[in-house]
């Protein structure tokens, strides 16, 4: 559909569409009862290769709201770190970003 000019008008719902797309996914560490605070603070060390301080200050994050982004990026990328996640314990889930 051409607008003034010939330009074309661009649909809203495409752009909304391949915003939605260019969002990278996150992968989600929830609190849990069942781990210990340094476990999970190891595991975001080994899994990650995060500092012991990045670590820690993600698992408080964890610890008192309840939930944490752990890592972005590429769908596949996000699907390995919830694998990995889940092999070690934690509860883990991945969205798109918001």
């Amino acid at each position: 559909m051409g607008g003034p000019g010939g330009a074309t008008v661009a649909d809203p719902e495409v752009a909304e569409n391949a915003a939605a797309l260019d969002r990278p996914w996150v992968t989600i560490v929830w609190d849990d009862p069942v781990n210990l605070m340094r476990y999970v603070t190891f595991v975001f060390q080994k899994v990650f290769g995060y500092s012991e301080s990045h670590a820690n200050q993600l698992m408080m994050q964890v610890h008192t709201e309840g939930k944490a982004v752990v890592s972005a990026g590429e769908r596949d990328k996000v699907e390995g770190d919830v694998r990995k996640l889940h092999a070690a314990g934690l509860w883990a889930t991945m969205q798109r970003d918001s």
